[in-house]
């Protein structure tokens, strides 16, 4: 007897410690969701974003078209001494710069008076160096036919030897003189170029103004106000 109640005991503990048991456990099913229902409260950016380069912030700053034309003239006049000065006369003619719309004519006759003032130096200067170099050999040679057979004249007899040498190295120097004139042709080719074509894009139209008027210039010190007189410069652009 005894023993079957023991038996209900156990088995009624242990139907009551299995109900309190599956009442403490979680539903642990997951529900499939319908993802297609499911709103985004911010739209996914599927797309990788590159890091920014040097170039990509270099496209965000201001770029000066002064600067731009500027060195486009100087690579032109370095390859050809005069194409920067025609990029000019283009600039001019393409209507850049604060001066599009307005007569270029004189400018235009102007900047191409400059290409044919270089041309027309360079021209000279050749000249020039083919005359030094042929008087140059003809002195050499006279002066070394002279060493050789002293006493004798082959040609330019009306100098010495002494005027010999000195024509020589006259006409050495000479030479010397015009290579040094090339290389300055040839940088003032090149900064004229680069100083039209800045000054191109400049503000020179006619609301530049300035205006002059007296004015005064107060201080305090600690004997009191003193007025000094001046002139007030106001520049309008």
């Amino acid at each position: 007897m005894q023993r079957t109640k023991l038996l209900i005991l156990v088995s009624l503990f242990t139907f009551f410690m299995v109900n309190l048991a599956s009442a403490q456990v979680k539903d642990t099913v997951i529900k499939i969701t319908d993802s297609s229902k499911v709103k985004l409260a911010k739209p996914l950016d599927t797309a990788a974003r590159k890091p920014m380069t040097r170039k990509d912030s270099l496209k965000a700053k201001y770029v000066n078209p002064g600067k731009v034309a500027g060195r486009k003239a100087v690579f032109r006049s370095m390859l050809i001494p005069g194409w920067g000065q025609y990029y000019n006369i283009q600039l001019l003619s393409d209507g850049y710069g604060t001066r599009a719309g307005k007569s270029q004519v004189f400018q235009k006759l102007y900047t191409g008076g400059k290409i044919v003032a270089i041309y027309g130096g360079a021209t000279a200067l050749t000249l020039s160096l083919m005359d030094s170099r042929k008087n140059y050999k003809r002195f050499l040679a006279e002066a070394q036919y002279r060493e050789s057979h002293p006493g004798l004249k082959s040609d330019l007899t009306q100098y010495t030897n002494q005027g010999i040498l000195d024509g020589k190295s006259l006409y050495k120097r000479n030479s010397q003189i015009v290579y040094f004139s090339y290389g300055l042709l040839y940088a003032a080719n090149i900064i004229d170029a680069y100083v039209a074509a800045r000054l191109h894009f400049f503000n020179i139209d006619d609301n530049l103004s300035f205006k002059v008027m007296p004015s005064v210039i107060g201080s305090d010190t600690m004997y009191g106000f003193n007025a000094t007189p001046a002139l007030k410069l106001s520049l309008t652009f």
